[in-house]
């Protein structure tokens, strides 16, 4: 059915902030390349038309008008396109539509989805159907969680390779993250805290790791919670405020892939705040800062300069522990992680489900699930990402 899609991917959310970005880098890395056919999506046309023009989009690229609160409008949409590449969060208030037709009609989906709640509910609400026709649904296809999800992957290779067996412990420790999250990030924590209100069983959600593990429960995983001393890497660390969602996308890869990391399989995500006292006090500044609450926390559609952008960079350590031995490999992308490497991250998740995984069944996956190895290749030659193994 995907063969008489009119396009590839629609970028559904194009005018905003980071839409506007995807459309960006199509233009600059695929602009010339007549295989991909692809178009833009959005609620308001004279806005999509500026960023036509503003991004330098060829004549030949489709504008269709949508509204995420109207079905037939994204009906329309849906079965026009091999797949819904959607910015446009947060995604409990404007997903369920979009989703639901891809999962109904086998049209596949990618987004920046970082809302455990919401996509609890949505795998319980659409895998069946999106196994039955054959659509590949992917959540949190920018910074969180693909660096993280397809981290622990690299990693983990190399473990088997060397030991014929996976690690039962991998630590996660972000380095540098030199950069602003986005706005869209600091809406979706409060529509999920909004949530709570109506909905307050999703606690237990949020609060379980293996929450997206399809009911499976692992063993008690190393707490993340408070500053800690990592004695192995001789440093302080500190909690990351994505690890609530990183962590469950991990496992959630796990169980997907038949615990290809082991049932008793620990993984924990914390900042690196350096050695001794200073590093101990930064730990303890950082763990009592929330930087996406409050009035100083980006508005949806806000963003940086190009500068800021272009400037910003990430560099996040994974360090496999093994018969008392260590592998660390690390993850290093070359813009900020919001905005920058984030609309190159989700534009490459697009390309590749639609064209390099012919043999992926329908479901509702993660990107190291559904597009592993083959993703990480295209991140490296296309995206600005390197994934090295350190020692």
């Amino acid at each position: 059915m995907n063969e008489q899609k009119k396009f590839d991917f629609i970028v559904f959310g194009a005018s905003g902030f980071t839409g506007k970005l995807v459309v960006e880098y199509i233009v600059s890395k695929y602009g010339q390349d007549n295989t991909i056919s692809w178009a833009m999506a959005g609620r308001n046309l004279e806005k999509l038309e500026a960023v036509k023009a503003e991004k330098g989009v060829s004549d030949n690229i489709s504008i269709i008008q949508v509204d995420s609160d109207d079905v037939e409008s994204v009906n329309k949409m849906v079965n026009q396109t091999k797949c819904v590449l959607t910015t446009t969060g947060p995604y409990q208030l404007y997903g369920d539509n979009i989703i639901s037709a891809c999962a109904s009609s086998g049209t596949d989906y990618v987004d920046l989805c970082g809302e455990p709640g919401w996509m609890h509910e949505k795998i319980n609400q659409h895998n069946e159907a999106a196994q039955k026709s054959g659509a590949r649904i992917v959540f949190s296809c920018g910074f969180d969680s693909i660096p993280f999800d397809l981290g622990v992957l690299f990693v983990q290779n190399e473990v088997i390779k060397h030991f014929g067996k996976p690690a039962s412990k991998v630590r996660g420790r972000v380095r540098v993250m030199k950069g602003e999250f986005s706005g869209g990030t600091a809406a979706s924590l409060a529509a999920t805290m909004s949530s709570l209100k109506t909905k307050p069983e999703l606690f237990a959600v949020l609060i379980n790791p293996f929450s997206l593990s399809n009911g499976f429960t692992g063993p008690e995983q190393d707490q993340d919670s408070k500053p800690i001393y990592d004695e192995k890497l001789d440093t302080w660390v500190a909690p990351f405020f994505m690890a609530p969602i990183n962590t469950k996308n991990v496992h959630r890869s796990n169980a997907l892939m038949n615990h290809r990391y082991g049932e008793n399989f620990s993984y924990n995500e914390m900042w690196v705040s350096g050695p001794g006292d200073e590093g101990k006090a930064l730990a303890e500044q950082l763990g009592a800062t929330n930087s996406m609450s409050g009035d100083n926390a980006p508005k949806p559609g806000e963003g940086p300069s190009r500068e800021s952008r272009e400037n910003g960079s990430y560099d996040i350590l994974f360090c496999a522990d093994i018969d008392e031995k260590t592998i660390s490999g690390s993850v290093v992308g070359d813009m900020d992680p919001g905005y920058g490497s984030t609309s190159k991250m989700i534009t490459e998740s697009a390309i590749c489900l639609v064209n390099e995984c012919n043999d992926l069944t329908g479901g509702i996956y993660t990107p190291a699930s559904s597009m592993g190895e083959k993703l990480i290749t295209r991140l490296e030659d296309n995206a600005g990402l390197v994934f090295k193994i350190e020692s």
